[in-house]
């Protein structure tokens, strides 16, 4: 594991209790203050858009990791790679604060969507980078083989 996949993982792992205080935070409002941190009394929409929140930020950071790791494994250039690194776990904040924001303020929809361009970016950059990554292992891998360069019987 490279120094900046330990580093973004690192980074990454420590906004977790967000995501725990934040299920706590929805089971007290699903619940009525019965279980979890009490809240605010929401309309059934409100209730809806926390859960899809909460929903997405454990979705997201956790594909967000994997990301990390299969970042290490691309071929692109190192500013692509940094800034598919770097959009990763912002794509996950700005979903789920998406998705509470709209809650309260519509016009706050804006972060739900930048992040859904985020998440888009992060899988494509990963994706093509690993396509572009096998042509080169499989020409790095025939090279090697003690047969390369004989001609075929």
């Amino acid at each position: 594991m490279s120094h900046a996949t330990r580093l973004m993982i690192g980074a990454t792992l420590v906004t977790v209790p967000t995501i725990v205080f934040g299920g706590l935070a929805v089971l007290g409002i699903v619940t009525a203050g019965g279980a979890g941190v009490p809240g605010p009394e929401l309309t059934p929409l409100q209730v809806t858009l926390y859960r899809a929140g909460h929903a997405h930020a454990g979705v997201l950071v956790l594909l967000s990791i994997v990301l990390q790791l299969l970042l290490d494994e691309v071929r692109l250039s190192t500013g692509v790679v940094w800034s598919a690194r770097v959009a990763a776990p912002l794509a996950a904040i700005l979903v789920s604060g998406g998705f509470f924001g709209l809650a309260h303020a519509p016009p706050l929809r804006a972060l739900l969507y930048a992040g859904a361009a985020l998440v888009v970016y992060a899988t494509l950059a990963a994706g093509i980078g690993l396509l572009r990554s096998l042509g080169s292992r499989a020409v790095t891998a025939a090279s090697r083989s003690p047969s390369a360069g004989r001609p075929r019987p």
